[in-house]
């Protein structure tokens, strides 16, 4: 087992901790956070897949058009607890499949209001350390698509 690095990246909704653990799990929905969630990260392009097999052991996929090529993100459901855990490994590279990261989302109610927290952990291989920033900056896109979607609806 090689040396294990974290990302972390946290973001208060405006929704419930049921409807943004929903959101993030349902196909139709995550389409449109799909391509919010390009807009957010300044990518041109659009989705080419969402496909999302929800429960623990199902498998996903999210592609989108980037230019000439395609980016393929995939992995298999570890955990579905309604509405405050969903884990899941992530794989973005296929030299990723045999440790792929680990990503634990914990959605939480916000103290004071109706909304919810959710911090969002990214588990890695440590020889990606200088990913980090870069993958913290991503999660935090898909978390603004996802806010922005889920303000929309």
């Amino acid at each position: 087992m090689t040396e294990k690095i974290e990302a972390k990246v946290t973001h208060r909704f405006p929704a419930a901790p049921e409807r943004v653990y929903d959101a993030f799990l349902d196909p139709a929905m995550a389409w449109r956070w799909s391509r919010a969630w390009l807009r957010q990260a300044g990518r041109d392009g659009d989705v080419t897949a969402c496909e999302i097999d929800p429960e623990v052991g199902g498998k996903f996929l999210f592609a989108d058009r980037r230019g000439e090529a395609e980016a393929r993100h995939r992995g298999t459901f570890l955990e579905l607890e309604r509405p405050t855990k969903i884990g899941f490994t992530w794989i973005v590279d296929s030299a990723d499949q045999d440790d792929p990261a680990i990503v634990t989302l914990i959605v939480e109610p916000e103290p004071d209001g109706p909304g919810s927290i959710v911090t969002l952990y990214d588990t890695m291989d440590a020889r990606r350390a200088d990913e980090i920033a870069e993958t913290e900056k991503g999660w935090i896109a898909m978390l603004q698509g996802l806010d922005e979607v889920l303000r929309q609806s």
